[in-house]
Formats: C-alpha cells, structure tokens, sequence
C-alpha cells in the first residue's frame, strides 16, 4: 500500500476515533462485520492470528477493507485514549 494511502487511512482513523463513530475490541468488530455495519476495519500490527484471519475472512466476504496498521495494540489503545490495549478497531457505516 502506497505511503500517502496509508497516512490518508491513519487520519481517517484519528478523525473518526474523535467523532466516537468506532467500534472497538475483537468481538464486537466481529459481529458488526457479519452484520455488514463497517465500513473499514482496522488491526494492529501485533494482532492475535486467530482473530487476524476470522477478520480477514470475514473482511473479504463483506468487502470491507481491511488496514493493517504499523501500531502495535498498546500505541493504538493511547490513540483511542483507552487504558487497556486495543487490537481491532472497525469504522461504523456500510460499506
């Protein structure tokens, strides 16, 4: 993925983390995924593999893209201004 491409989908994260239209944690991102409410997923870069490849599956049959980002969960729970670690994040809105 080109650079300029990936910083436009960091911001866009950051603008929607602050907006609060974000699902947050692996299981409520998988169930909004197979109900087809996101728009876009994100995941950390040190996301757990099981649930890595059950979003990525479940990305892939909804089209809903998917960004792996190059934060790890603990840089993406401070984002998200969580004190706990977050490994996925979804963007609410079909797709």
């Amino acid at each position: 993925m080109a650079k300029k491409e990936l910083e436009m989908d960091f911001e866009d994260l950051k603008k929607n983390i602050l907006s609060g239209n974000v699902t947050i944690g692996s299981d409520t991102v998988l169930k909004s995924l197979k109900l087809g409410n996101l728009s876009k997923v994100f995941l950390a870069s040190n996301c757990a593999l099981k649930i890595r490849e059950e979003i990525e599956h479940l990305a892939q049959i909804s089209n809903t893209p998917l960004i792996i980002l190059t934060l790890s969960n603990e840089e993406l729970g401070v984002l998200c201004k969580k004190n706990f670690f977050v490994a996925t994040i979804g963007i609410n809105g079909a797709s």
